[in-house]
């Protein structure tokens, strides 16, 4: 059984808890946005169910309520955010105004965070650089889970990568990947509505191939070598320029006590495109571009060719109308902490 709430409802309520629990106004903002859009765009491993998870991790001191933000810019287009081991979302999001600043100045801006937490879906952050108008990159390492070619035990992080672009008369276009066909976000939320993992996605302690998610331990990077090479990428960037920990050296996310701090990196980059050609004239041959690939003929005539993002727009469509469907347990969750915090709330239709 599955209710759905409002959006701006339960955005307003996981804000007004996070600063009842001593996080900043801004940040507390930062952070409901970030798990609302996620579960807006249909991308539920990510979104409103892992608040549960966050203030676990805020009441042990694994995330920083009021952190001490230092933000140096080494360059007129580079900077380093030390987040003090803020919320990743609230961290990610500073950044990424830097970068945007920058940007506006330099014609791009890169910044690498360091001392950050888990900061959910990365396109939330590559989605406020292109509606400036500009093309945007998030990165952020994470838990040692992907198989490394060859090896019989993980090392690298699915690392996500999102890219984003503005797109004439649509949201813009938005690619946000991991480097494995699932995150283990996903295996958990598999696990907990008894499905089983698609083929080809996950390996058990032993290191065979398993889609029954409560014995998958590892993922399997995309396209073989070729994701275990993005893997590698995004772990430079995100570990190594900002001397972070790699690879099994981060903090698990869930297996590691909830007290230690995952000290993980993120890497944003801002590129306006109007200093290489015309914007208006960019975002309607993206829409063009983006049009012309969904008129491309189906193998399948019902099941349509689509461009990056176009199942997180649909998703969006219905869900800003009609909802964000909530399991009984998260639904019972979220009834439980508005009572406790004497917040209100209600139910969009059951």
């Amino acid at each position: 059984m599955t209710t759905r709430v409002d959006p701006k409802q339960i955005k307003d309520l996981i804000s007004g808890v996070l600063v009842r629990e001593g996080v900043e106004e801004t940040d507390a903002g930062y952070v409901a946005d970030g798990l609302v859009q996620a579960s807006v765009r249909g991308v539920d491993s990510h979104g409103i169910r892992l608040l549960s998870h966050y203030l676990k991790a805020l009441a042990a001191g694994r995330i920083n309520p009021v952190p001490n933000y230092h933000f140096s810019e080494t360059s007129p287009s580079t900077g380093v955010l030390d987040a003090d081991h803020a919320f990743g979302h609230a961290a990610g999001m500073r950044a990424v105004h830097h970068a945007i600043e920058m940007a506006q100045r330099a014609g791009m801006g890169a910044v690498a965070v360091k001392h950050s937490t888990h900061f959910g879906a990365a396109a939330f952050f590559g989605l406020e650089i292109a509606r400036k108008d500009m093309i945007g990159f998030s990165f952020t390492h994470s838990d040692s889970l992907i198989v490394p070619t060859h090896s019989s035990r993980r090392f690298l992080g699915n690392n996500p990568i999102c890219f984003t672009a503005p797109c004439h008369g649509e949201e813009p276009i938005c690619l946000d990947m991991a480097t494995s066909l699932i995150t283990f976000n996903k295996v958990l939320q598999l696990r907990e509505e008894h499905k089983p993992a698609p083929p080809g996605v996950g390996v058990d302690q032993h290191g065979h191939e398993t889609t029954d998610p409560h014995h998958i331990v590892n993922l399997l990077p995309v396209g073989g070598y070729k994701g275990y090479g993005l893997s590698l990428m995004v772990e430079i960037l995100c570990a190594l320029l900002t001397g972070m920990p790699f690879g099994p050296h981060i903090a698990r996310m869930y297996d590691a006590p909830i007290d230690h701090k995952r000290n993980l990196g993120q890497f944003f980059l801002a590129l306006r495109i109007d200093v290489f050609t015309d914007i208006n004239s960019f975002k309607k041959r993206m829409a063009d571009l983006a049009e012309s690939l969904r008129q491309e003929p189906p193998v399948d005539k019902d099941i349509a060719v689509m461009v990056a993002g176009d199942p997180e727009k649909k998703h969006a469509a219905h869900r800003k109308v009609h909802g964000i469907p909530l399991r009984t347990a998260d639904f019972d969750f979220f009834t439980q902490i508005a009572n406790q915090y004497g917040l209100e709330w209600d139910t969009v239709s059951g």
